[in-house]
């Protein structure tokens, strides 16, 4: 299978694509029914969360992502 895709949706989801595990904050894993591509919830709104339910176009949720370089990490002191 491909590498993990994650896709920062305008006005919408997180699209994650391609062999992952989506675990809760305690490790616990989500059952995905063998699913490769499922869509994250941006807007807050899914009543399905953490996954999209389509809510984004009902609440006017809006997002413009465009691509862009991070900077370099600060280094911690003592490291």
């Amino acid at each position: 299978m491909a590498a993990t895709r994650i896709s920062v949706m305008n006005n919408g989801s997180l699209r994650i694509e391609g062999d992952f595990e989506l675990v809760d904050q305690e490790g616990r894993p989500f059952g995905l029914a063998g699913r490769t591509r499922v869509s994250l919830c941006r807007c807050g709104q899914s009543d399905n969360k953490p996954f999209c339910d389509g809510t984004h176009n009902r609440c006017d949720f809006q997002s413009i992502a465009v691509a862009f370089d991070l900077p370099a990490p600060t280094p911690k002191p003592g490291a």
